[in-house]
């Protein structure tokens, strides 16, 4: 699958890699793709980010990731759905930071690597790859793009979807301003 990989998505990965040793994280996550992304310029992704808005508001879309991640990775779905039956996450998540520190819940820390520091890509994140390829060849696109990963991140549900839904970047918004209108 990487052979078909644009030098521009190519970028996305190694930018991802190294947004994941930038924040000493032990494996590399949708949210890393999605920095990395943020971080690209004169690609369709920036084009996209750019007339959506979503460049100039970089500080909350990594609030809301942050935010996320302070919930344990539930996304808002999951927050509402708890909440219909009682569950107030933001209590619990409070409970936890009073007896274990902030930041508690959140997905961190190092893992036993063994020899190597290589970081890997969680099964998510090889998903959303996986789905990018799908998205060239639904379009009929020969190769993967940083507009395919980036579209790929908003179709596949998770906190990086809702974060990017809240700042514009819905699958139907990004793929209009990646590709222009359905002709």
């Amino acid at each position: 699958m990487f052979e078909r990989f644009t030098k521009g998505a190519r970028a996305v990965v190694t930018g991802a890699v190294a947004e994941a040793e930038r924040t000493a994280s032990p494996r590399i996550t949708d949210e890393h793709m999605l920095l990395a992304l943020l971080d690209s310029r004169g690609t369709r992704s920036a084009f996209a980010f750019a007339s959506l808005g979503i460049l100039d508001r970089r500080a909350s879309v990594e609030a809301g990731l942050a935010d996320a991640r302070r919930r344990g990775g539930m996304t808002q779905a999951d927050t509402a759905a708890l909440a219909e039956i009682g569950i107030d996450v933001e209590r619990i998540v409070s409970k936890v930071e009073q007896t274990h520190g902030e930041g508690a819940m959140g997905a961190g820390g190092t893992a036993k690597r063994g020899w190597t520091s290589h970081r890997k890509f969680t099964p998510a994140a090889k998903k959303t790859l996986e789905q990018s390829l799908r998205v060239a060849l639904g379009r009929g696109d020969k190769e993967i793009s940083d507009g395919h990963i980036l579209l790929a991140l908003t179709a596949r549900p998770g906190v990086v979807s809702d974060v990017l839904a809240d700042h514009g970047g819905t699958y139907g918004a990004v793929e209009r301003a990646l590709f222009g209108e359905p002709g």
